[in-house]
């Protein structure tokens, strides 16, 4: 455990080190870059403890990257998320808890109008491997690029108001499997196992940020998508974050992050998570 510790802390150390180093030789320009970077550690350690109890470790290393083009007439921005962590109670193996690499990319141009045209990217897949623990033994169900979820768009966005946008357009999504294709097949072909997978329909998202108080800041993305087949049954994604900083290096944070896409579970899929830790803004 003190070893894996140790490996966070380094590598937490050395990304704001640099991060320290590009700041400092920024110099004006169109492009603004944002990012921060962070690690969340929990650990507990007994030894001859009487009340019980048994060790545990868990650490999460967070990411939110992005560069953006402010000109006039075009936008262009540019965001990505990475998530990955991993815990560990007692003797058991190290588990999974966090798994993610989300992209976007939204070119947007102003005409003037109350609404612009925009173009708009967006990219999904696990950063590894990643098991069902209610299955004995623990079943792997994702790895990385498989599956991997590709979504196009063209619509019309609405940016007017500092802090919030939203936009709808038209769009097609792909998924792409390897070993996984339940993600992908189509059950309707029975006699043949379908490892890629497109579908078009409508795409929605609306995007907010609210700073409430001096320190801390909620930021929340709702994402939807529909097949033109069935407008009845839409994929939902609302991640959900609140941002507490308590000083230049520690942050405490609440994300709530809510999915529902019958490909992955014909049930809603919901994660919470509120963790305290060291970040850094790199921009």
């Amino acid at each position: 455990m003190r070893t894996v510790l140790t490996f966070c802390l380094i590598a937490l150390f050395t990304l704001v080190t640099f991060a320290q180093e590009a700041t400092e030789e920024k110099k004006d320009t169109l492009w603004t870059p944002r990012g921060v970077v962070g690690i969340n550690l929990s650990q507990v350690a007994f030894d001859n403890w009487s009340q019980g109890g048994q060790n545990s470790l868990s650490f999460t290393f967070f990411s939110l990257l992005g560069i953006d083009y402010i000109g006039d007439p075009w936008k262009w921005r540019n965001g990505l998320k990475f998530s990955y962590g991993r815990t560990k109670i007692g003797s058991e193996e190290y588990r999974t808890n966090d798994n993610e690499i989300f992209f976007e990319s939204t070119l947007i141009y102003h005409t003037g109008w109350a609404v612009s045209p925009y173009a708009g990217l967006t990219a999904r897949t696990a950063v590894t491997k990643g098991f069902n623990y209610d299955s004995i033994p623990s079943l792997q169900i994702v790895d990385f690029m498989d599956p991997f979820y590709l979504t196009e768009a063209l619509g019309f966005i609405y940016d007017r108001i500092p802090n919030f946008s939203t936009r709808l357009g038209i769009g097609m999504k792909q998924t792409f499997t390897k070993e996984f294709t339940s993600y992908s097949d189509d059950p309707e072909t029975l006699d043949e196992i379908e490892k890629f997978k497109n579908e078009t329909g409508i795409e929605s998202v609306t995007e907010y940020k609210w700073e409430f108080m001096e320190n801390m800041a909620y930021l929340t993305s709702l994402r939807l998508f529909g097949t033109f087949d069935d407008l009845s049954v839409w994929d939902v994604r609302w991640d959900n974050l609140i941002v507490a900083k308590v000083n230049d290096y520690i942050s405490v944070s609440l994300n709530v992050l809510l999915i529902y896409d019958e490909d992955e579970s014909i049930q809603r899929q919901l994660k919470e998570a509120l963790q305290l830790g060291i970040s850094y803004n790199l921009f």
